[in-house]
This record gives structure tokens, sequence and C-alpha cells, in this order.
């Protein structure tokens, strides 16, 4: 379904403008608290109201400030899944489904059902969300929502209150869920992981404009800028000097001479590398590899940090080395590298 927004608004100090204009069916918005995630559901929802603008969800428009258009959020068929799910609380899960299909020319009954059977609530119909778990409640809330078809659904930071083992299962609960859902989708996160999982396109967010935009995967891989690529967790970026076509000199990085796949054109002015793109060598290899004018970073004196799954490895250049470790596995200490290397192609280059 196509989405058109152009959202202008000012809150005090701060102004949220945002543009998009796509047909994705899963969209994301990646950003910091604070960037204006929320602000732009809201508007998209109908609760706030942009200075200016327009928002077209399909065929209709839902806001235009010139005009004069502001359909009410009850008009909009456009679902909420608020961060906290906004249950009544004393309501049981059967009146929460039918409390979002009041005033609607359906079938209300038959409808609970169904969406107790899809979303797995059979045995639960009479209980409150006080006697629920987490998981259960985001169920029911989205039964809720998807209970009168809406055309769209708003995901507000959905797992943010989670502790990691429920928060990892639920995702997996809606992905399953968006992949049957056949309206549009926008989910705000501060969670590049969970951006990465469940949105086909991403919109990058910061201080309230659009810094980046496009397929998720390919973002990922290229996010354009060094913005992006922080925002994308990128942990090493440098400022660059070029030193030729494809080669680059890293400040940042102990003044690092590195190839790059790229070619290092006039609008560039930093690198990046994603932690987990290095591979070591030992002492030969590393003399082999400079002799043949490859990609050779001394380690020298290192930083570890132990994870209970990752080891940390901080060079003496101020590189992070990402990469598993076995649980049980407790002396990497003794097996730092003489060197580590990176793929040319690796190294993204960023406005």
């Amino acid at each position: 379904m196509d989405l058109y927004l152009d959202i202008d608004k000012k809150l005090n100090d701060f102004r949220l403008q945002i543009r998009y204009s796509g047909s994705a069916s899963r969209i994301g918005i990646l950003g910091a608290s604070g960037c204006g995630k929320s602000m732009t559901l809201k508007s998209i929802a109908g609760i706030e109201k942009p200075d200016q603008g327009r928002i077209v969800l399909g065929d209709r428009t839902l806001f235009d400030a010139s005009a004069r258009i502001n359909l009410r959020p009850q008009t909009r068929k456009v679902g909420y899944l608020f961060q906290n799910y906004a249950l009544f609380p004393t309501m049981t899960v059967e009146q929460n489904i039918m409390a979002g299909l009041h005033g609607r020319d359906i079938d209300a009954s038959g409808r609970v059902q169904e969406m107790i059977r899809k979303f797995q609530l059979e045995g639960l119909e009479k209980r409150r969300p006080g006697e629920l778990s987490g998981g259960q409640q985001q169920r029911v809330a989205l039964a809720r929502i998807m209970a009168y078809r809406p055309e769209a659904i708003l995901l507000d930071e959905p797992f943010s209150a989670m502790d990691y083992f429920l928060r990892e299962r639920l995702r997996l609960e809606l992905m399953d869920v968006l992949r049957e859902y056949e309206g549009l989708s926008v989910l705000v996160t501060h969670d590049r992981d969970e951006a990465y999982q469940l949105c086909d396109y991403l919109l990058l967010l910061k201080d309230g404009a659009v810094i980046a935009e496009g397929n998720t995967k390919a973002l990922f891989e290229r996010p354009g800028t060094a913005e992006a690529a922080r925002l994308t967790g990128c942990k090493n970026v440098s400022r660059i000097i070029p030193l030729g076509p494809h080669r680059i000199c890293a400040p940042d990085w102990g003044g690092l001479e590195l190839t790059t796949a790229e070619e290092v054109t006039d609008e560039i002015a930093f690198a990046g590398i994603r932690a987990h793109d290095f591979t070591p060598l030992d002492a030969r290899t590393a003399q082999q590899y400079a002799r043949e004018g490859r990609n050779v970073i001394p380690v020298g004196n290192v930083t570890i940090t132990e994870l209970p799954f990752e080891w940390y490895v901080t060079l003496s250049c101020g590189l992070w080395w990402k990469l598993p470790r076995d649980m049980h596995d407790h002396g990497f200490e003794n097996r730092i590298p003489a060197a580590l290397t990176v793929d040319p192609a690796a190294i993204m280059l960023l406005r």
C-alpha cells in the first residue's frame, strides 16, 4: 500500500520534518530516543496534528493542512500498538478485543473468536490483562487492532520494556503476524536488530529529519553517511585523508593506510568498518600480505572485553574487533594475532 508523508511540526526547540513516498509493506523508522519517531507515528494515527504537510494512505488523504483535511483517528483505518499495549485493565481478553470493534457494522462476536484462534488466546478469554504474561498482553493488543482489519498498523517500540528472552520470542511471533498481514506496517525502534529483522524498508531519523532511507539490507551494507553508519551499528568510523583513487589514510585509527574497493570521490569524508569484518593473521601471513600490498592492521596493545558469546577487542589504533566466543572459553588473551586484515570491499566510504 502506498504511503505519502510530508510532516512538519514544531515542538518548543525541536522540529520534525519528515518526508517519505513509497509502497514498501513493512517500513521501519530507526533512530535514537527523542529524534521524532513516536511523533511521526502519532501524526499518521491522528493523535498529533502536524503544523504543515500532507499524509496519504493508499487513495485516502488522512491529513492535508492546505486543504484543511484532518480525519479523526477513528476514521483513519489505522491501528496503533502502544509501548504498554493500552489494554483496559478491568476488561477481559474478549472484552478488550471487542472494544476495537465498537460501533463497526460487522459480526463482532464472530470476529472476536476468529482473533482468539488466530493469536492463540484460547483459554484466556475471561482473564484480565493483569493475569497475562507480557507476550499474552501483546497478542491481545494485536488481536484488538487486527479485529477491525486496518489498512495500516503502527508499532511504537513494542519490545522496549521486555527482557531479552521475551523480546526475542515475541519478535518471531510478530514476524509471523506481519508476513500474513496484507496492509502496511510502520515500526519505530532504536534497536537496529529489530529494524533489520522486521522491516523491508528503513528510514534513519536524526534530530527530526530523515538522514538516509532505502532497502533495509542494502542500507546496512552501504549506509552512505557517517551518521547512518553509526545508527546501523558501525562502531568503527574515522575521518579520511585521500591518498589515491582507492587508497585512504585514517587519522582516527592512528594514521592507518588502507586500500578500498570503492573509489574515493571528492564527497567522501569518512570510512567505516563493521567490527566483525576483520580476519586475524599470524606474523608470517601478515608479512606476506604487506609485501603484496594488501590491508594489514597491526594489533599492538589491546583491551579485551569478555561478553557471554562475544569478544570485544580494542586495538592500539582504536579500532574495535568483535568475534564470537565459546561461553566456556576464557583464555583469548593467549591467542591475540599478530595483525588483522580487512577486505577492501568491506570498507565503507561515507559522506
